[in-house]
């Protein structure tokens, strides 16, 4: 059975009841339509949707579509969203203004339904591939799960929430014990079956609100949103037992003869005193205290009072 793509969202900002009526009948069918009637709640309306595609009249009463595209280009998590103006206009000037405010086309009134589509569909499909393409820049290739740079994006955004709420912020650092001898003993093909199972185990540890990615190696980390102290060691011991009971076979290790992990707890509010490497940085205090303890067990670390 093959997965049905999800539908594709676009945003149509324009004053005009007809002009939406149109381009809702021509377009809804094939897509997600959310619309605006004026700049403002067309900037609110893309933060909370945020649409794949923008359609915006350039003539508007409180902002222009000029106006409305120059926002939406200003914002981080929008700026990649193309935008197409709609216009009655045909003069060269007002083209080449928007082509420079980041507009990737224009669509002139009145509508042509085929145009329309034609011109919607390539530009979604650009914005599919794009997207795409982002996508799998963020996965490690091996595993499947996020990479590195995923992780420092996550734990940034996780972190300037925690700021903002005020809230716990926990990190585990996970190392796989002896692996080098597991690749000795077993092969890099063997180690990479080996890593590729460990991942999943993590993965089915989590909460749904939790962040798992390969940290380099045979590390892995974990971002626990709102977990306090507690929380963070039930998360951890989970993952441990999980591990643990994947039961694969290792004849190089010194603690056990199956593959175990080592793992590094740490707790904390953010507050501006300090930076997320804080946060890495005690997380991997607390594996290296693992390490030393004689690994195949979970040291923990939490902010003082």
């Amino acid at each position: 059975m093959f997965e049905q793509k999800q539908k594709q969202i676009i945003m149509i900002v324009d004053d005009s009841p007809v002009n939406l009526q149109i381009l809702i009948e021509v377009l809804g069918d094939e897509h997600e339509i959310v619309f605006a009637t004026n700049g403002r709640e067309a900037l609110a309306m893309a933060e909370i949707n945020n649409p794949d595609l923008i359609l915006i009249d350039i003539q508007m009463p409180d902002m222009s579509g000029f106006e409305v595209c120059k926002a939406i280009k200003s914002m981080p998590r929008l700026e990649g969203v193309p935008c197409i103006f709609l216009t009655g206009m045909s003069q060269q000037e007002d083209e080449v203004a928007g082509l420079k405010l980041g507009a990737v086309d224009y669509i002139t009134k009145p509508f042509n339904p085929e145009i329309v589509r034609l011109r919607v569909h390539n530009h979604l499909e650009l914005k599919r591939y794009r997207d795409e393409r982002a996508r799998l820049a963020l996965l490690d290739g091996l595993t499947g799960i996020p990479n590195r740079r995923a992780f420092d994006d996550q734990l940034s955004h996780e972190w300037s929430r925690a700021l903002r709420n005020q809230g716990l912020l926990s990190l585990i650092m996970i190392d796989i014990d002896h692996f080098k001898s597991f690749n000795d003993a077993y092969g890099h093909l063997g180690g990479d079956d080996c890593l590729k199972r460990v991942a999943t185990a993590l993965l089915a540890s989590l909460r749904a609100s939790d962040f798992v990615s390969r940290y380099g190696g045979e590390e892995f980390v974990c971002i626990l949103p709102e977990a306090d102290e507690e929380s963070a060691l039930i998360t951890a011991e989970r993952i441990h037992r999980n591990v643990e009971l994947l039961h694969l076979p290792h004849c190089g290790s010194l603690v056990s003869p199956f593959v175990t992990i080592s793992l590094g707890v740490a707790t904390l509010m953010p507050s501006h005193d300090f930076v997320p490497d804080y946060l890495i940085e005690m997380a991997d205090q607390m594996l290296y205290r693992a390490k030393d303890k004689g690994r195949n067990r979970i040291e923990h670390w939490h902010q003082p009072a």
